[in-house]
């Protein structure tokens, strides 16, 4: 699955620094707007116990975790959608992710300058809601002039997406973002064609510092921002970007012990990453053999020939169908005989849609 999550954000609010920490990448974080240039893009192993047991179970030669992208985008400022700063590429850089991953800093640190003067998480927030916002605006207006001509000569296609428009027209222009839009199922392929950078999902990853790393949920920024993304039903994840990337060059046991002196029971960079994959949507497979236990990204909702695809393009179009057993029905009996005995391995069909941890071996003939 080629979906990515875009990291953004102002100036200085630890963006590149929690982006070397997912990627281990080195990517350069100075103190100055504009460190990042050019996207940066990296793929990271998206953390899955599931696999890790499957993998005791199973005892194969290899096991692979599925991946997912994230893209580091550079600092927006106020202006944006007019051009302020590095404006234009940017917000095209933002239109080129499905989601985007909107770091928002928590901390004082007087070493480290704030673009605007002083830290306020909330105004940060708006400053790039309403950059994103007015761009939307700006691509709705255009695309409303040329669709109303072709309206007025009755024209139905034209009159459908004149109606969309309108719709989003009139959210935008009141500071609304356009995923508040309640769109009609008919309305939604006229919406995507639109690609408005405030349709896509947003999780907010509020930044902390190394000290306020024990108090965590009690960091009276990131109440704010909690409250704040309860009004847009948005999630947002708790980090220190500095303490991720201090550990992420550790080895899986001495982050673990990094972690627990810490009081931390799962590192915030597990999360983000958990939380954007599930924010686009994915849900995860796992084939199992002797040979390599994997796992494979799908969009939840597929049948069992597209989630085949997702292995190689020859096991959808020759698909027959999909031995499945469900993850915790493998794990309760042990091993896959003992499942089939119990007549938990099902034979699924081409409308079968797949679940999140299932187990599947494909039959296909091509």
């Amino acid at each position: 699955m080629s979906l990515t999550a875009g990291i953004v954000g102002l100036p200085n609010v630890g963006k590149s620094t929690l982006f070397n920490a997912i990627t281990k990448a080195g990517v350069e974080a100075a103190n100055y707007p504009f460190a990042t240039i050019d996207p940066n893009v990296g793929v990271v192993e998206v953390p899955d116990e599931r696999l890790n047991k499957l993998t005791e179970l199973v005892k194969p030669k290899k096991t692979v975790p599925t991946t997912f992208e994230f893209t580091d985008i550079a600092g927006i400022v106020k202006g944006a959608s007019k051009g302020e700063g590095l404006g234009n590429k940017f917000l095209a850089n933002i239109r080129q992710v499905d989601a985007i991953c909107h770091v928002v800093r928590c901390f004082e640190d007087e070493n480290i300058t704030h673009v605007s003067g002083e830290v306020s998480p909330l105004d940060d927030i708006e400053v790039i809601n309403l950059e994103l916002i007015l761009a939307d605006l700006e691509s709705v207006d255009k695309r409303h002039t040329r669709v109303s001509k072709i309206a007025r000569t009755k024209d139905k296609e034209a009159l459908q997406e004149l109606a969309v428009l309108e719709k989003m027209k009139a959210a935008l222009e009141a500071g609304k973002s356009a995923r508040t839009v309640e769109v009609t199922p008919e309305e939604a392929p006229l919406v995507k064609s639109l690609f408005l950078l405030t349709t896509k999902p947003v999780l907010y990853v509020a930044n902390i510092s190394e000290e306020d790393v024990m108090a965590g949920e009690d960091n009276e920024m990131v109440k704010q921002v909690r409250e704040f993304a309860t009004t847009e039903g948005a999630e947002v994840v708790t980090v220190s970007a500095r303490i991720e990337e201090e550990v992420a060059d550790l080895e899986e046991e001495e982050k673990t012990e990094f972690l627990q002196e810490l009081g931390i029971e799962q590192s915030g960079l597990d999360q983000l990453i958990q939380k954007a994959y599930t924010l686009l949507g994915l849900g995860t497979y796992f084939t199992a053999g002797e040979k390599e236990v994997r796992a494979w990204t799908f969009k939840l909702g597929m049948k069992a020939p597209q989630a085949a695809g997702v292995i190689h393009s020859d096991f959808e179009r020759g698909f027959i169908r999909a031995e499945t057993v469900s993850y915790d029905d493998l794990v309760a009996y042990g091993n896959m005989a003992a499942a089939k005995e119990a007549g938990k391995v099902r034979q699924e069909g081409k409308d079968y849609v797949v679940a999140d941890g299932d187990v599947m071996l494909f039959r296909f003939n091509v």
